[in-house]
């Protein structure tokens, strides 16, 4: 199966921002462990702390992939548009959060994107992504 894992803004920093929130592991850490993981899968990643090239890769890759993980950072809370692509593209999204966003500031506790995923996942830390992958494997089998 062939999985895409987005992640956008400011999660190129993941490793050095905020680590106490965020943890120390740097994403390319946890893609190698994810592909350690699921090695009968493929696994793409980018990553953009742009809005709309994050539109642009839910529109190039949300009909062929088998499923994606997506971690939109602050544009859950704030993008209608990032909503509307998840909504449009027929693989299933999951929404992974790495924080526990329902503890932080209350803007964090609406998600623009969720409503158009399978699952949301929020406050597993880094793991919340092998999470994502394994129900999108069992969901979509």
């Amino acid at each position: 199966m062939r999985f895409l894992i987005l992640n956008g803004p400011n999660l190129n920093l993941l490793g050095t921002r905020e680590p106490e929130i965020y943890g120390s592991q740097t994403f390319d850490d946890v893609l190698v462990e994810l592909r350690a993981a699921f090695p009968g899968h493929q696994l793409d990643y980018a990553q953009s702390n742009v809005e709309g090239e994050l539109i642009n890769h839910l529109h190039a890759r949300g009909f062929e992939a088998d499923g994606i993980v997506f971690n939109a950072g602050g544009y859950s809370h704030t993008s209608v548009a990032i909503g509307d692509a998840v909504k449009a593209v027929s693989a299933p999204v999951v929404e992974v959060h790495i924080s526990q966003v329902f503890a932080r500031e209350d803007f964090r506790h609406v998600s623009f994107i969720g409503a158009h995923c399978v699952a949301s996942i929020s406050g597993m830390g880094v793991y919340g992504y092998r999470a994502a992958l394994q129900f999108l494997i069992d969901s979509v089998a």
